[in-house]
């Protein structure tokens, strides 16, 4: 009679054994997707960093590079450096060069200005992006100072002037591809940032998170 009677905590487990693989199954697919996602948002934080270095290392894109010292002694051929400034629309202020123009030796460091100011009635932050053109010169276009990525705010009324050090490399001399360049535009952009809120202050009736 025993021997005959079926063991229903054995058919239980036998029939609860595939219904638990499949839910470790999902669980695995799960916590691989979110490890995925995850992966994918910190490579997007990392890629402007990364991109910004990279065409800064190579002057890809217009991006010029940033150096740390001086040729030691410039050469006879020149070329002549425009600036260029540009304001985005909703950011209420002038922005333009202190000289349109400027003709430099190739390996001779300039020191050039720009001047922002700021037309509305309440302290505005905004922070400046670059490129040069021809872009393919970006690499030889080194900049020792440089206002570009640096939040700048001023207040109602404000004008700030901005200083920018640059050389363009010997080495541009030397490049088949500088050949026929004579002019290099340096150009600006600014765009206005968020400015956060003091401590205490509300925007729309909310408090501040």
């Amino acid at each position: 009679m025993a021997a005959g009677r079926e063991d229903p905590v054995g058919a239980r487990g036998a029939a609860e054994g595939p219904e638990r693989r499949r839910s470790r199954s999902h669980r695995v697919v799960a916590l691989s997707c979110a490890a995925f996602v995850a992966t994918m948002v910190g490579a997007a934080y990392a890629a402007v960093p990364l991109y910004q270095m990279f065409c800064q290392v190579t002057g890809f894109g217009g991006a010029t590079r940033v150096a740390g010292a001086a040729p030691t002694a410039p050469l006879e051929r020149t070329v002549e450096v425009r600036f260029d400034a540009n304001i985005s629309p909703g950011l209420d202020w002038s922005f333009e060069p202190e000289a349109r123009s400027v003709t430099v030796r190739v390996g001779e460091t300039k020191l050039a200005f720009y001047r922002a100011h700021n037309r509305s009635s309440q302290p505005v932050t905004a922070s400046a992006t670059y490129n040069v053109t021809p872009a393919q010169s970006g690499y030889h276009f080194a900049k020792m100072q440089c206002f570009c990525f640096t939040d700048q705010t001023l207040q109602p009324g404000e004008t700030l002037d901005m200083p920018v050090v640059f050389f363009v490399d010997p080495a541009f001399a030397e490049d088949p591809e500088m050949k026929g360049v004579k002019t290099i535009t340096l150009s600006y952009t600014f765009f206005p940032k968020a400015t956060p809120l003091a401590a205490g202050k509300t925007k729309d009736g909310k408090a501040p998170l």
